[in-house]
């Protein structure tokens, strides 16, 4: 493989880690305490700057509610669309949450 590709999949995993860990509203600190790993490590990972082992890859993961799958690559296209659908549709969920209507009907059918 490539040094370019490595640096690449590299960014692409860290990336989606810190992502992951922000969606879940952790802090560095917070999710090294619950691997096992200091904070300055997860920087280091999140930045790209630690050759990352797959034993933690797989305990980050984890904690982060996210599962490693290898995938043929002729099936990557369709993954990566399932996954921008389904975070697409957690973004929106989200959004929505506060949301309230306009108006809101009373039990005889009137406008309250």
């Amino acid at each position: 493989m490539s040094e370019s590709i490595r640096t690449t999949l590299t960014e692409e995993i860290a990336g989606t880690l810190k992502a992951a860990r922000r969606r879940k509203r952790l802090s560095q600190r917070a999710l090294g305490e619950l691997v096992g790993l200091p904070q300055s490590h997860i920087s280091r990972i999140e930045s790209g700057g630690v050759n990352l082992q797959l034993a933690s890859l797989i305990e980050l993961a984890r904690v982060l509610e996210l599962e490693l799958k290898l995938i043929p690559r002729k099936a990557l296209p369709a993954v990566d669309s399932a996954v921008r659908m389904s975070m697409q549709a957690a973004r929106d969920a989200d959004g929505l949450a506060g949301v309230r209507p306009a108006y809101v009907l009373d039990e005889e059918g009137e406008d309250a």
